[in-house]
Order: C-alpha cells, then sequence, then structure tokens
C-alpha cells in the first residue's frame, strides 16, 4: 500500500480505532485480556445491580447497559484498558433526574433511564466531532474529587435506610439525617435485614483488605442469593430485589412524555459532562501509566456511543469506571479484548441466570454499592490539596458541600462557576515587572524584585508582563506601566517584553496604542520585544506597527535594549559589584529587527489571517 492510499486509509478508520488495532493484537496477550474480563464481569454485575437502585429504575436496567457499553467502547475509545459501564456518579445523577420528573421507582423509570443515557449519548458524540474536548479541563482534579466525595456520600446516605430496613426518608440531606435519627431512636430498625447488612458489610471490606484481588462483591452477592433462598428471608420481613426478567433487550427509541423532551435533554447533557470529568480521569491515568496516549475527542464519541446504545437497548447512563479499570490493569489486561471478554459474560448472566437475582437480599446489594463508592472518597487527596494550593481545597469542599447542599447537578454547576471565577480573577491579576542583565549570561535578563543586584542601563526601563494582555487586563497593564515609567522621570526609551502574551484582541491593541501615545507624551520612546505571531499579526492589522516603526520591534530584549540606546545616545555603561557590566557593541546588528509590514512567516499548522 503506498503512503498516500495508507493515509487516506488511516483517516477513513481513525474514527474506529479497533479496525487500527484489532489486526496488530498479539496472541500472547490473550490470557490476560481473558483473565481481566472475567475480573470486570464479577465486578460488573453486582455493581450494574446496585448502580440500577441508585438511579431509582429496575436491576435490569444496570444489568442491560454492561454488555452494550462495553462492545461500544471497544470499537470506538482509544483507550487500550478503560472498562465503560453503570458507575456511581451517572447513577446518583441520573436517579435525581428521575426523581424530579416524579418516574422514580415506578413503571416509567426505565423509559426515563434510557432517555437520559440516549441524550447523554447524543450530546457526547456530537462534542466529540465538534472537537471541543477541552471542554472538560474546567473540571479539575479538586473540582471531581469533592464532586466524588459529596456523590459518596449521598449514596451512602440513600443506602442507609436499606441497611437498617427503615423506610426510605425524603428532603434534603439534613432533613433525612434526621428522620433516619429519628427512625433509630424508636427502635424501628429490622433485626434481621441489620444482621445481613453487617455480615456483608464486613466481608466486603474486611476480605478487601485482607485479599484485594478477590471479587468479594461477587461472593457476598452469591452467599446472599444461597441464604436468602434456603431462609426464606422475604418471609421474615427482609426486602429483596424482586422480578428480574430474563433475555436480552430489543432495541428501540425509549418512550417518554413530549413535555419532557427538552428537560431530559438538558439533563442528559449535565449526565455527560459528569460522565465525561469522571472517564477521561481515569483514562488519562492509565494511559500514562501504559506509556500510550488517548484522544480526548474521540473519548467523547466513544463514551457518546456507549450512551447511544445503552439507551437504545434499555440500558443505564454510563461512564468511565476507575475501579474496574484498575482491576483490568492488575489482571494484566492490555486491550479492549478484556472488555469484549466481559461483554460475553455478561450476556450469559443476562440470558441464563437473571431471574435468579430476584430473591437478592435489598441489603446485600446495599452493602457492594456503599462498599464501592467508599474507596472513591480520596481523603488523602483533600489534604494535599490543603498543603499545595488554598484555592484547589476551596474548590473540592466548595463542590462537595454544593453536591450535599443542592443536589449533583447544581453542586457540580457550582464548583464549575467557582471555578471559572477563580480562572477569570488569577488571570486579571496583573504584574509588570522591572528587568535588569543577568551578569555572565549573555543576552539574559531577569526581574530587580528578588534581585536588585542586577545592572539596567541609564534611561532604559525594561519591563516584562507576566500575565498574557487581554481586554481583561489591558487598562490595568496600561497603567501600571505608566505609573513604573514615571517613578523613574529620567527613563527616554521603554522596552516591553510581550512574551507572556500569544493572543491579542482589538481592546488589548488599543490599550497598547493609547500607551504609546502617553509614553511619547511624555518624551519616552516605546520598544516591543518578544511578540508572539499570532500578536504581531493583530498590531499590524491594528494598524500600531505603522504608528510604531519597523526599528521598534525585536526579537530579543537584549536588541531592543542596543537599538534604544544607540537610538537616543545612551552609551553609559551600568556599574555592579566586581566590576565594570561589560558592554554590547552598538553597532552589531547580529539579530534581524522583526519587520512590521508583515508578522513573518505563518506557523505550520495555521495560516496567516
Amino acid at each position: 500500500m503506498s503512503d498516500g492510499t495508507q493515509a487516506l486509509s488511516e483517516q477513513r478508520w481513525r474514527r474506529i480505532p479497533i479496525v487500527a488495532w484489532l489486526p496488530l493484537y498479539r496472541p500472547a496477550w490473550l490470557r490476560g485480556d481473558l483473565v481481566a474480563g472475567a475480573v470486570v464481569a464479577a465486578l460488573a454485575v453486582p455493581q450494574a445491580l446496585g448502580y440500577a437502585s441508585i438511579a431509582g429504575a429496575p436491576v435490569q436496567v444496570g444489568l442491560y447497559a454492561v454488555p452494550v457499553a462495553l462492545v461500544a467502547y471497544a470499537v470506538f475509545g482509544s483507550s487500550r484498558q478503560l472498562v465503560v459501564g453503570p458507575v456511581s456518579t451517572v447513577s446518583v445523577l441520573s436517579g435525581s433526574f428521575l426523581a424530579s420528573f416524579g418516574v422514580a421507582g415506578t413503571s416509567q423509570a426505565a423509559s426515563y433511564t434510557a432517555a437520559l443515557a440516549l441524550g447523554s449519548g447524543l450530546v457526547l458524540v456530537v462534542a466529540g466531532f465538534l472537537r471541543i474536548g477541552w471542554m472538560a479541563e474546567f473540571l479539575s482534579k479538586p473540582i471531581v474529587t469533592g464532586f466524588v466525595l459529596g456523590l459518596c456520600l449521598l449514596v451512602i446516605l440513600n443506602e442507609v435506610p436499606h441497611l437498617l430496613g427503615v423506610p426510605t426518608p425524603e428532603g434534603r440531606v439534613v432533613e433525612r439525617v434526621g428522620a433516619l435519627g429519628s427512625s433509630l431512636g424508636h427502635g424501628d430498625a429490622d433485626l434481621t435485614t441489620v444482621v445481613v447488612s453487617a455480615v456483608s458489610l464486613a466481608i466486603l471490606f474486611g476480605g478487601g483488605w485482607l485479599a484485594p484481588k478477590v471479587p468479594w462483591g461477587l461472593l457476598v452477592l452469591l452467599a446472599g442469593l444461597a441464604t436468602s433462598a434456603a431462609l426464606d428471608l422475604e418471609s421474615r420481613g427482609v426486602e429483596v430485589v424482586g422480578t428480574v426478567p430474563r433475555g436480552l433487550p430489543t432495541p428501540g427509541v425509549p418512550t417518554v412524555d413530549s413535555g419532557d423532551l427538552t428537560r431530559l435533554f438538558t439533563a442528559g447533557a449535565a449526565l455527560a459532562l459528569v460522565g465525561l470529568a469522571e472517564g477521561l480521569s481515569a483514562a488519562r491515568l492509565f494511559a500514562s501509566r501504559g506509556g500510550y496516549r488517548i484522544d480526548a475527542d474521540q473519548e467523547l464519541v466513544a463514551s457518546g456511543a456507549a450512551n447511544v446504545a445503552c439507551g437504545l437497548f434499555g440500558g443505564l447512563g454510563v461512564a468511565g469506571s476507575l475501579s474496574k479499570t484498575a482491576a483490568v490493569s492488575d489482571a494484566r489486561g492490555r486491550t479492549q479484548v478484556a472488555g469484549l471478554a466481559a461483554a460475553v459474560l455478561a450476556i450469559v448472566v443476562i440470558v441464563a441466570i437473571a431471574p435468579a437475582l430476584s430473591v437478592l437480599p435489598r441489603a446485600v446489594l446495599s452493602a457492594i454499592v456503599v462498599n464501592a463508592v467508599w474507596k472513591l472518597m480520596d481523603f488523602p487527596a483533600l489534604g494535599r490539596y490543603a498543603r499545595v494550593r488554598r484555592n484547589d481545597i476551596v474548590a473540592a469542599v466548595v463542590a462537595a458541600v454544593g453536591v450535599l447542599a443542592l443536589g449533583p447537578l447544581d453542586g457540580l454547576l457550582l464548583a464549575v462557576a467557582g471555578s471559572v471565577l477563580g480562572l477569570v480573577f488569577r488571570s486579571s491579576r496583573v504584574d509588570v515587572e522591572m528587568m535588569g542583565k543577568v551578569p555572565d549570561e549573555k543576552a539574559a535578563w531577569g526581574s530587580l524584585r528578588d534581585h536588585p543586584e542586577r545592572p539596567t542601563y541609564p534611561g532604559v526601563m525594561v519591563l516584562r508582563i507576566d500575565v498574557p494582555i487581554f481586554w481583561v487586563t489591558a487598562a490595568p497593564v496600561h497603567d501600571r506601566v505608566l505609573a513604573l515609567v514615571a517613578s523613574v522621570p529620567s527613563t527616554r526609551a521603554l522596552v516591553l517584553d510581550l512574551e507572556a502574551t500569544n493572543q491579542m484582541d482589538t481592546t488589548s491593541a488599543d490599550a497598547l496604542a493609547d500607551l504609546l501615545a502617553n509614553l511619547r507624551e511624555r518624551g519616552v520612546d516605546l520598544y516591543l520585544a518578544r511578540v508572539m505571531w499570532p500578536v504581531r499579526g493583530a498590531l499590524r492589522r491594528s494598524g500600531l506597527f505603522a504608528d510604531l516603526g519597523d526599528d521598534h520591534l525585536w526579537h530579543s530584549i537584549s536588541q531592543a535594549v542596543r537599538e534604544a540606546r544607540r537610538s537616543h545616545g545612551l552609551r553609559d555603561v551600568p556599574a555592579q559589584e566586581g566590576g565594570l557590566f561589560d558592554d554590547e557593541l552598538l553597532d552589531a546588528d547580529v539579530e534581524e529587527h522583526i519587520v512590521a509590514h508583515h508578522p513573518g512567516p505563518a506557523p505550520p499548522d495555521e495560516e496567516p489571517s
């Protein structure tokens, strides 16, 4: 195949990565992938039941999501190891939306849950093709950590009534905690249910500590089924899962009220945002450990395809799972063949033994859920955020408290809004530093703030703007520069280092034009140094370069200072400790100045405008 034909073929199949990696699959990887697939199935099946209950939907909704999500991601995903399936964050958020629609726990819950997954998937697919995966970067690690912490606490609070055998209270978090305390105070807890819960939790947490690689969730589920059937726990007052239908679902569009479509689409977008944050975090973590890279935009398409498939097959919304991906890595799974193997095993469970799950005690399911989400609460990370940077721990706490006080969606939006406002605030803080020549280093300049001993040239002030100049910072930069120039009345020329600015808008260009006019009124000449190509283009189009002059734009600070001294006859050499500062030849022209008429050649990936 010629290079051109091969490149065309690769471009054609770029959105379907399995076409590229499957022909290169090595037989030596098969054993590890099959073992990893079995481990994933052992984790995913019991967790899917629990997450479906979290979402307020029938348990089969969680089961249906497992195989279709695994197959869809294996075809479209760019990660070699990421496992996609029902996760706590998406399940909790899905359940909160079902409650807002008034269908949680009703016969409509399955259709609305599938509709949420379908809407989420469509949003993700469109976002992937529009290449806006960068938007996920606004969900920083502290925000995700705090958000997950808040969700985990909500999940545990929701499962406590099932663990105690008491009615599930409604209302806000404080009201529900108070209602649970009142139930316990009146002795309403069911003793048999409490015993089942305590034994299940002890095995899950104790076994996980003693032998973390054993699938304790699956063992507890099987033991719970056997015990419930043998002792007829339902007749003793223990709540059970109830009827679980046998067989695979048939594809179809979920049936919902037409008046709810707009709200469903908005809710789906929120599910997409939450799931994307968790999935991308897991994918990037294991990609860095495995020495490969992922494509963020392709991850949107893959996660979207998995959710669309779940929605069409009556499944729960899904996302990348950190815990199950870690299980794949620990079992030496190397490719998405592990996910395909897990999908086959999940289908066997759905077709062959699903009805047997009907006698599973709800307390056992709640214990599995609590054990799963407990591992996601990363308290050491909160301590690290507090040590590294105050704003990080604030963002995490705001996300966690926001989820508990306002609910998952509003809590997340509050945390993101706080993060964006913090970003804008930090970007608007202007820092302009005076610069001096670094001794013994050719053409090196550094701040005088911590090194006042660095020499400067009389009559020439060098300033570095340490923040990008854009419409928010333009006026503060203008005022700060004029204030510094006014503080040194002997200044004849100002060299402005613009390296921190990689883009320029009209407001910023006009601010620089005003600065030039104000400096000239004071008899100060302006030189610009280290101006990036996009900035040069914008300043040329704004007309500033025509007013500034060709010989006032330079690639380096040293050349700009040399030209300023030559033009203004400033030939004095500053003294410094240890001797004279070596002057640079004023007549040397070892570096050409930037031509003002044209910003220079465009970078390889950018066309000049």
